[in-house]
């Protein structure tokens, strides 16, 4: 009997350690949840856990989208992140501390363990700026105000419309379209009228072209907004 109980009770254990490293491998493998182009130009990282596969799940990211696309710049979403991986931490980091293109990394009250780790260690080392809402585990260099009921939401549809009350409040704070000018054709013309420079003939209207979709996420569009800025003025310096 007591042979018999021990072993069945090495089976568990090696089923045990069979389910824990299964675990493992399933958070390695969903450590970067979504990785695509925004704006046409950004990259966008969203890191879903800090494991060890983290770099090299970057590392090929970063090449798949560079292939086909000028990079201005990347965000490194680590919002709803967590992790136990100082070492995968650290790995990641050093992928960003050498790079020239700027990098935003995005935090919330939700960046946890060594996904706030990262986080730190890319600011220490200057590797780029970091956007949240506040209360936050890390502080922000660029505090957004942020409806915490709304991030979530946000989160899972960066494009995600506003209702018109959630919108008034967020513009106390945040310009959501800052380098857009919103000056609509026909104040150009009331303009060029007052001005004496009214034209007899004016050209027929233009059809409408389709409006882009608009970054909803207030976090998510002021890193894009200032990565683009950058690039803006890179290429005029230049």
């Amino acid at each position: 009997m007591t042979r018999h109980f021990f072993s069945r009770f090495g089976l568990a254990f090696a089923g045990l350690l069979a389910a824990t490293a299964l675990s493992r491998a399933d958070m390695t493998n969903m450590a970067l949840a979504k990785s695509e182009i925004l704006e046409g130009s950004v990259a966008y990282l969203r890191v879903s856990h800090v494991a060890a596969g983290l770099p090299g799940n970057i590392g090929a990211a970063d090449q798949a989208l560079t292939a086909t696309n000028k990079i201005a710049g990347t965000v490194l979403d680590l919002r709803f992140a967590d992790g136990d991986d100082a070492a995968a931490a650290t790995a990641t980091a050093n992928l960003f501390a050498g790079k020239k293109l700027p990098l935003a990394i995005l935090v919330n009250s939700q960046t946890r363990g060594t996904a706030a780790t990262l986080a730190t260690e890319l600011r220490q080392s200057r590797a780029g700026l970091i956007f949240g809402s506040t209360p936050s585990t890390v502080k922000p260099d660029v505090s957004v105000k942020e409806n915490p009921a709304d991030e979530k939401k946000f989160f899972e549809n960066p494009y995600a419309a506003l209702a018109t009350n959630e919108a008034a409040a967020l513009s106390d704070t945040n310009d959501l379209m800052p380098w857009v000018d919103h000056t609509s054709e026909a104040d150009l013309v009331r303009a060029k009228i007052k001005d004496g420079d009214e034209d007899e003939s004016p050209p027929p209207p233009r059809a409408a072209e389709p409006q882009k979709p608009v970054i909803g996420d207030p976090v998510l569009a002021r890193a894009v907004d200032l990565i683009k800025g950058l690039a803006v003025v890179r290429e005029f310096r230049s």
